[in-house]
């Protein structure tokens, strides 16, 4: 039996300093290399998360213009030796991503940064005491997981859905905006206003 349970996407995320500490292909080399299974898990080769996912370093808490590239050649190395559950597409009607979760966690969160960025993180470890009050502020993958990826110019981000499958396959769709202009464009301000009365 298939459980499909739809995601709240959030919109407004006012935790400060939220991944600004960088991660460095050093750092992560280092972190792997301890062997914890965990790890391994979320950081793999294939996973979403991982810095290595497009063929060469690169942070996944840095946005990714990932609609710019065809998953058949970005991740064809990773196809051939069967190490990915990812795959992006984009039809006349949407932008689609599914990946495969790491399986561990279920606090999976999507977020839309001000219309341009798309968001998936996710906590593995609990945070001991800190002097920060929020995981994500700190060195972020000793907790958690995230991948930030740009939204094309045509993506009407209000009407973004996520869904998880059976705890562990992840879809996201991003609806084209039908009039082919940008719709993080505009006064989101009126919209709140309007919202209100």
């Amino acid at each position: 039996m298939t459980s499909c349970i739809k995601l709240e996407v959030h919109t407004e995320d006012h935790t400060p300093h939220k991944w600004c500490v960088a991660l460095r292909e050093g750092v992560f080399n280092n972190f792997l290399s301890q062997g914890n299974p965990t790890v391994h898990k979320v950081f793999g080769d294939g996973s979403l998360f991982s810095p290595l996912l497009f063929g060469k370093f690169f942070d996944p808490s840095d946005a990714f213009p990932l609609w710019e590239f065809e998953s058949d050649i970005l991740l064809a190395h990773l196809r051939s030796t069967g190490q990915t559950t990812v795959d992006w597409f984009q039809t006349d009607q949407a932008y689609v991503l599914k990946a495969e979760l790491p399986g561990v966690g279920k606090n999976h969160q999507v977020f839309v940064e001000s219309g341009k960025i798309v968001e998936i993180s996710g906590q593995y470890k609990q945070q001991r005491e800190s002097k920060t009050k929020d995981w994500r502020s700190e060195n972020w993958w000793e907790y958690g997981h995230v991948r930030r990826l740009e939204l094309p110019e045509d993506s009407d981000w209000r009407k973004l859905e996520a869904y998880v499958s059976n705890d562990i396959l992840l879809e996201i769709r991003i609806p084209r905006n039908p009039s082919g202009c940008d719709a993080s464009q505009g006064n989101t301000g009126q919209a709140k206003n309007s919202e209100s009365m």
